[in-house]
C-alpha cells in the first residue's frame, strides 16, 4: 500500500519566522482543466460564524444560506465518499474525473475538490492541519496532504481519507479520536495505523469519536464512549476510562456496512442491503429512521423525547431521501429531487430558516434555496452540519458551458 505524499514544515519554524499562511482563494475557487461542458456548483454557508467557520471573513451570524465560493466541474464529477452517502460501484467510480465534498466541524469547515482541500475556521488544537493554531476566516488550501478523497471534521480534530484508502488525523487527541493510541495534539496530518485489512472506503467523525468502513464492509470505531454506546462495542470490550485510542472492529454488525455517520453521542450505520443495525440508518426505499437522544428535536419525530427503538420520520415518509447528515444536535436530509430538509437545534440559525423556534422537532424545507434569484434554479447535492453552522453544495443544472474550444 503506497503512502500519500505529505509536505511537512516544522510548526516551530513556521511560528518563529512568521511564515505566511496558504494563499486565500478567490470566489471562483476551482475551474476544471478537463475540456468539454462544465456544470456550476455553489458552496453556501449559514448560522454562527464568530470563529470564521462560515468562510466569508469576520462575521457573527448569517441568517440565510449565502454563497462562499463557486466551482466549475466537468459533467462527470461526483460527490466524494463522505459519511452518510452510499458509494457507487467500482465501474462508476472509475469513470469519474473529479470529486467534491464538504464537511463542518465544531467551529471549522472544509471543502474538497479533486484531491485537494481548503479549510478554515478556529485553529485551536491544530484542527486545521496547517502547522499552527491560528484562526482562519477565509478558505485556504492545505498543502500538508494531497490525493485526498474525503475530509471529515470533528470537535477539535479532523480526519481525511486518501485515494490509497489510508486514514490521516490531526488536531486535539485528548479523547482518543485521532486513533494514534496517544492523546496529545497533532498540528499536521498523521497516518492512522489501524488493524484493518485492505483499504478504508468511508470515514466519519464527530465531537469525540470516529468510525471507518473497510472495502470489505467491516466497521471500526475509536474515541470517547461515556457509557452511551456510541462506539458500538459490547460492555466487556468498552474502555473502562471511556477512551479508546486505537481503531477497534465492531463485531455486532455481521452484515456488509455501506455507510456510517457519527453524531454527538450516537452513531448511524447503513448496510448495503438496506437493513438497519444498532445505531440508525436509511432503508433502501429512501425512508429515514432515527433513535437515541432527542432533547433538541434532532430525531425529527415532533417531540423532544428520547427514542429507544428505530422509528420512521413521518414528515419524510413520502420522500425518497438520498443523503443524510447530523451534527451536534441538528439533522438534515436531501431528497432525490434536490430538496433540503433540516430539523433540531435552531438557536444559532443553523437550520437556515429565520423565525423558527430554538427547538424545531420536525423537518422543515429550506424553501428559499429553490427561489433564490441570484443562484437561479438549482439542485441541492449535499449538506454538512456543525455545532452552530451548516453548509451545502448546490448544482445549477442549466448552467453548462463548453470549454472544449
Amino acid at each position: 500500500m503506497s503512502r500519500s505524499p505529505i509536505r511537512r514544515s516544522p510548526p516551530i519554524l513556521r511560528r518563529l519566522f512568521h511564515a505566511p499562511p496558504p494563499p486565500s482563494v478567490p470566489l471562483l475557487l476551482h475551474k476544471t482543466q478537463t475540456p468539454g461542458p462544465t456544470s456550476t456548483l455553489h458552496l453556501l454557508s449559514w448560522g454562527r460564524g464568530a470563529s470564521g467557520q462560515l468562510g466569508g471573513g469576520v462575521e457573527d451570524i448569517r441568517l440565510y444560506p449565502t454563497s462562499v465560493a463557486s466551482l466549475l466541474l466537468p459533467l462527470s464529477f461526483r460527490l466524494s465518499p463522505v459519511s452518510g452517502l452510499l458509494s457507487p460501484d467500482d465501474e462508476a467510480a472509475a469513470a469519474v474525473v473529479e470529486e467534491v465534498g464538504i464537511s463542518c466541524g465544531l467551529f471549522h469547515s472544509a471543502l474538497l475538490v479533486s484531491g485537494r482541500f481548503w479549510i478554515w475556521g478556529k485553529g485551536d488544537g491544530g484542527r486545521l492541519g496547517l502547522g499552527n493554531e491560528s484562526y482562519v476566516f477565509e478558505p485556504v488550501l492545505n498543502l500538508n496532504l494531497d490525493r485526498v478523497r474525503s475530509v471529515v471534521l470533528g470537535g477539535i480534530h479532523s480526519a481525511a481519507l486518501t485515494i490509497d484508502g489510508e486514514v490521516y488525523t490531526w488536531g486535539y487527541g485528548g479523547f482518543g479520536a485521532l486513533g494514534h493510541s496517544v492523546y496529545h495534539r497533532e498540528l499536521l496530518p498523521r497516518r492512522v495505523n489501524g488493524a484493518w485489512k485492505g483499504k478504508i472506503c468511508q470515514l466519519a467523525t464527530s465531537g469525540t469519536h470516529s468510525a471507518a468502513v473497510t472495502d470489505s464492509g467491516e466497521l471500526y470505531t475509536w474515541g470517547r464512549d461515556e457509557g452511551d454506546g456510541r462506539l458500538g462495542l459490547d460492555i466487556g470490550r468498552a474502555p473502562d476510562d471511556g477512551l479508546l485510542g486505537t481503531p477497534t472492529k465492531v463485531d455486532a454488525l455481521p452484515v456488509h456496512v455501506a455507510a456510517v455517520v457519527c453524531g454527538g453521542f450516537f452513531t448511524m450505520a447503513l448496510t448495503s442491503d438496506g437493513q438497519l443495525w444498532s445505531w440508525g440508518g436509511m432503508a433502501d426505499d429512501g425512508k429515514v429512521l432515527s433513535w437515541g437522544h432527542g432533547g433538541h428535536g434532532q430525531l425529527g419525530h415532533s417531540s423532544t423525547q428520547n427514542q429507544k427503538v428505530p422509528l420512521v420520520i413521518d414528515a419524510l415518509s413520502d420522500k425518497r431521501v438520498a443523503y443524510i447528515a447530523c451534527g451536534g444536535s441538528s439533522s438534515a436530509a436531501v431528497t432525490d429531487k434536490g430538496e433540503l430538509y433540516m430539523w433540531g437545534n435552531s438557536k444559532d440559525n443553523q437550520l437556515g430558516v429565520p423565525g423558527l423556534p430554538d427547538v424545531q422537532t420536525s423537518p422543515v424545507e429550506v424553501k428559499f434555496l429553490v427561489e433564490d434569484e441570484e443562484l437561479g434554479p438549482h439542485h441541492v447535492l449535499s449538506v454538512s452540519i456543525g455545532a452552530s453552522h451548516a453548509m451545502c453544495l448546490v448544482l445549477r443544472p442549466g448552467k453548462l458551458v463548453d470549454h472544449s474550444s
